[in-house]
C-alpha cells in the first residue's frame, strides 16, 4: 500500500506516516517498506518525495508505532484484508495456473491453425490457377 493510502486509512497526513518510518527506519527492512524509484514515481505527480510502499509486514510494524485508536482499528482491518487476499490466492492458485496453461495451449493452437489456413489458402490459389488453365486449354481445343 502507498504511504498516502495508509495515511488516509489512519486519518492522518502522509508526512506523519513517513516521519514515523524515517525515525524508526531500522524496523522497516526492504521487505516491509521501500520507496518507489524515479521511473515508478512519475505516475504520482504533485509530490516532492518518492512515496513509500508498505507490505503486509510493514503495515503490521507501522501499526505498532502509530498510537491512536483509529490506527489500531484500521491496522486490524488491513491485516484481515491481507489474510483474505492470501486465502483467496491460495485457494484459487490452481485455477489461475490452469487458466494460464489453457491460454498457452490456445496460443499454440492459434499458431498451428494459422499455418494450416495459410497452406489451405496457398493450395486453393494453386488449384484455382490449375482449373483456369485447364478451362482455357479445353476451350482452345474445343474451338478447333
Amino acid at each position: 500500500m502507498l504511504d498516502s493510502d495508509v495515511a488516509k486509512l489512519y486519518n492522518c497526513e502522509t508526512k506523519y506516516v513517513n516521519r514515523v518510518v524515517k525515525r524508526n527506519i531500522e524496523r522497516f527492512p526492504e521487505e516491509f517498506s521501500f520507496q518507489l524509484e524515479q521511473k515508478e514515481f512519475q505516475n504520482y505527480g504533485g509530490r516532492r518525495y518518492m512515496p513509500y510502499v508498505f507490505t503486509e509486514q510493514g503495515i503490521a510494524m507501522l501499526s505498532a508505532l502509530l498510537k491512536s485508536d483509529i490506527a489500531v482499528n484500521v491496522s486490524i482491518q488491513i491485516m484481515k484484508a491481507f489474510i483474505e487476499m492470501r486465502n483467496f490466492l491460495f485457494y484459487n492458485g490452481q485455477v489461475f495456473q490452469e487458466i494460464n496453461t489453457m491460454k498457452s495451449k490456445l496460443l499454440e493452437y492459434d499458431e498451428k491453425f494459422d499455418i494450416v489456413f495459410d497452406e489451405l489458402q496457398n493450395n486453393k490459389e494453386e488449384e484455382f490457377k490449375q482449373k483456369n488453365e485447364y478451362t482455357v486449354i479445353r476451350k482452345f481445343n474445343n474451338d478447333d
